[in-house]
């Protein structure tokens, strides 16, 4: 509530609740999960995360002054620390085990906002005109290259299905987004390609909320909000 204020923002006591609570949630599947796994956190290396914290306290502010702002004693602060340090092992565990590769694909994109736009450009492609021609047209800057990209990465779910069901060289009939009207043509198809590091980022955070996401259906969870 305190942050809220500082930052200028104004969400409900009842979304920074559930919102903490969520968050409570998920780092104790992740530390369960990681007691589980055989993973074990020993005194030494919680005091020196203590520590560690202690030297990251600003000029004039003491470790013991931040425990108090923000309601811990020590055992609470030992406590959150540990369930804290666990999750973090899990969740290493699981964004390690996404692969280094991916099968990918290699598009470009007409991307316009009117539905009439995108059948006359299509009806121009489908009569014989370059698509890297007319996408240059219409995005100059990048000419509507999307780069190379596995499943799980677009933000547009419906182009990234109509990009992996097209061979190399082919274009896709119009699809429409929440954002507009896309025609897409595969540029190249690799069925194990490296992977990006931001695109690797984006499917480590898929597989991490999937995990989440599972766990919570498996698990008996009880809140009690006051």
């Amino acid at each position: 509530e305190a942050a809220q204020k500082e930052l200028g923002l104004s969400d409900s006591i009842d979304t920074l609740k559930q919102r903490a609570a969520d968050d409570l949630v998920n780092q104790t599947l992740l530390a369960q999960a990681a007691v589980a796994a055989g993973h074990t956190l020993d005194d030494t290396a919680l005091q020196a995360r203590i520590d560690e914290l202690s030297a990251q306290m600003s000029a004039g502010t003491t470790l013991a002054d931040w425990m108090t702002a923000q309601g811990y004693d020590d055992g609470s602060l030992r406590t959150a620390l540990r369930r804290a340090m666990l999750a973090a092992w899990q969740r290493d565990q699981i964004e390690a085990a996404v692969p280094q590769t991916a099968e990918q694909v290699h598009a470009r994109q007409i991307l316009v906002y009117k539905e009439e736009t995108a059948q006359r450009l299509y009806s121009e492609i489908q009569s014989g005109a370059d698509f890297a021609t007319v996408a240059s047209e219409v995005d100059p800057i990048s000419g509507g290259d999307l780069g190379w990209f596995p499943k799980g990465y677009l933000l547009q779910a419906d182009v990234e299905k109509a990009a992996f069901s097209l061979e190399a060289g082919k274009i896709s009939e119009i699809i429409q987004t929440p954002i507009g009207y896309h025609i897409i043509e595969v540029i190249e198809r690799d069925p194990q390609r490296q992977l990006s590091p931001d695109a690797r980022l984006t499917l480590q955070e898929a597989a991490l909320n999937q995990w989440i996401e599972q766990r919570r259906t498996e698990s008996q969870i009880s809140l009690s909000l006051p």
